[in-house]
């Protein structure tokens, strides 16, 4: 069989087992397996697939994508993410195109931004882009997990090696203050992480997931001490799920930030927050 029918062989498999996308999942994992670019596949389509290693890595690919759910980004090992292409593994939650919202927002918001702080920073795939995008003289991802902190480093050395990544949970490891902090926390409430498809609650760590009861608890304990690492007229910027809006924007102005504002996504969706602390709230 040539290379356009293997790709339509696994996608046919896939979607068989009701997973989504079936047909560009099937071609990132055989171009994946055989080391292929977009171009390379489009001009030798035709070209005869002979038995051997990258065949067989194709079909185990499939294979534990189907019977293990394993989501296809850590099968592949990458995720594209603001253009640039970021290793991830199951010790990372995987970039999503929500997220890709959120730095679109703060890239183009015009805040300052000469120093940047992205507490749990995961894979860095926040801190790393907004580096290469905006600039900073400082740019600093803490993350609590020493794994992942590995996958972040590993993204800023190959990506932006200006970026510093530093274990810290929350704040407990970082000094100094700074333009913009920004955290795409875990969200999701205890009760809920169980309920989520099969490719998130059994592959992506539980860590970067579980927000407590509610949900709510690192966006309390985030609010509650960046007063005293943001500058004066600094920004704060969270990620949130899409109905835990009006509760993060009331906490912020709760503690003295100003014009706090909610945005939504690409689907319409509440997803992030973003205030100014105001004068006489900073405490550093």
């Amino acid at each position: 069989m040539n290379r356009k029918i293997w790709v339509a062989y696994g996608a046919q498999k896939l979607r068989e087992a009701g997973i989504d996308n079936p047909d560009g999942e099937a071609w990132y994992l055989f171009s994946h397996s055989f080391s292929l670019s977009r171009e390379d596949y489009l001009f030798s389509m035709t070209a005869p697939v002979e038995d051997g290693e990258e065949l067989e890595r194709y079909k185990a690919l499939l294979d534990r994508r189907i019977t293990e759910r394993i989501p296809l980004q850590y099968l592949t090992g990458t995720q594209d993410f603001m253009g640039y292409t970021f290793r991830v593994t199951p010790d990372v939650l995987i970039p999503r195109q929500d997220t890709e919202c959120v730095v679109e927002a703060v890239a183009e918001g015009g805040y300052p931004h000469e120093s940047i702080l992205d507490v749990c920073t995961g894979s860095g795939c926040i801190a790393v882009s907004l580096c290469l995008m905006l600039k900073p003289k400082i740019c600093i991802g803490t993350d609590i997990d020493e794994k992942a902190l590995e996958i972040a480093k590993e993204n800023g050395r190959r990506l932006a090696p200006m970026v510093e990544f530093i274990k810290s949970d929350l704040f407990s490891g970082v000094d100094g203050s700074y333009d913009l902090i920004i955290s795409n926390p875990p969200y999701i409430p205890t009760k809920e992480c169980m309920e989520l498809m099969p490719e998130v609650k059994d592959h992506e760590p539980m860590l970067a997931l579980d927000g407590k009861e509610d949900g709510l608890y690192f966006y309390r304990k985030i609010v509650s001490e960046a007063p005293q690492y943001l500058n004066t007229g600094g920004t704060l910027v969270f990620e949130i799920g899409y109905d835990q809006g009006a509760a993060v924007k009331t906490m912020m102005e709760e503690t003295g930030f100003s014009s706090v504002k909610i945005k939504k996504d690409l689907a319409g969706l509440d997803r992030m927050v973003i205030g100014t602390l105001t004068e006489g709230e900073e405490d550093v």
